[in-house]
């Protein structure tokens, strides 16, 4: 996926009967194989989304500087960008889309839900670092949100605090036995459930799938696609 002058990788998974599109945001730049990201999107998969992975960062990115994940303005800004190629895909124009984030991805999804709510409708964070939105894109942010995060989280307070500056229609949910990473057996699984739940609940209901193949949002099964097939690398 094309943005500015890099090229995001993303994996997208799509059938014509979908109820939704949720894009689960990954600070990372690394192969998308073995990641609970993934794990996430099955999930999404098996209740009835089409599912956008997408990486946040390039691979050249990640690897010259640790700290890339944590500029949550330029991630949020890719974000925006990757609604604005979402709403030129045929399959995917006449979906709903909700983000789903874990980790620094968890304020880039929040801040690029102030910067262009009317594209969305839903956003479900794993924990993560909602305080890096900003004070502002929390305070005034519209989209529902849904914060996830493991009992034994020993950031949780300051997730606490982030989300009590919310004013938008939100809850909060504390998985029993689960650390910030949600490594333990079951957990990533039950969020992916949560998850879905949200973005079942708050995602608009999609049209017919008649009418939407009529209308040209609606298309064969893909799995993998991408912008690009074969983008050039770029150095920045």
């Amino acid at each position: 996926m094309p943005f500015e002058h890099v090229w995001l990788s993303g994996e997208l998974v799509h059938a014509p009967d979908v109820e939704g599109l949720a894009v689960v945001l990954r600070p990372a730049g690394s192969p998308f194989a073995q990641s609970r990201d993934l794990r996430v999107a099955r999930e999404l998969q098996q209740a009835g989304f089409a599912t956008l992975l997408l990486n946040l960062l390039t691979a050249y990115e990640e690897a010259r500087d640790p700290d890339a994940r944590f500029n949550v303005p330029q991630m949020a800004n890719r974000v925006v960008a990757a609604l604005d190629w979402i709403g030129h895909q045929p399959p995917l124009a006449g979906l709903g889309v909700g983000l789903v984030a874990s980790d620094t991805a968890s304020g880039a999804a929040i801040r690029a839900g102030w910067k262009a709510g009317d594209r969305l409708s839903a956003i479900v964070c794993r924990a993560g670092r909602p305080d890096l939105a900003g004070l502002t894109p929390l305070n005034t942010l519209a989209v529902p949100l849904r914060m996830v995060v493991g009992s034994d989280d020993p950031h949780a307070g300051t997730i606490r605090q982030a989300c009590e500056h919310l004013r938008c229609p939100h809850d909060w949910h504390v998985l029993p036995g689960a650390s910030d990473e949600f490594r333990e057996p079951g957990a990533i699984e039950h969020f992916g459930q949560l998850a879905a739940a949200w973005l079942r609940d708050k995602l608009p209901a999609p049209g017919p799938v008649e009418q939407r193949i009529h209308d040209g949002t609606a298309a064969a099964p893909t799995s993998g696609g991408s912008a690009e097939q074969s983008p050039p690398p770029h150095p920045l």
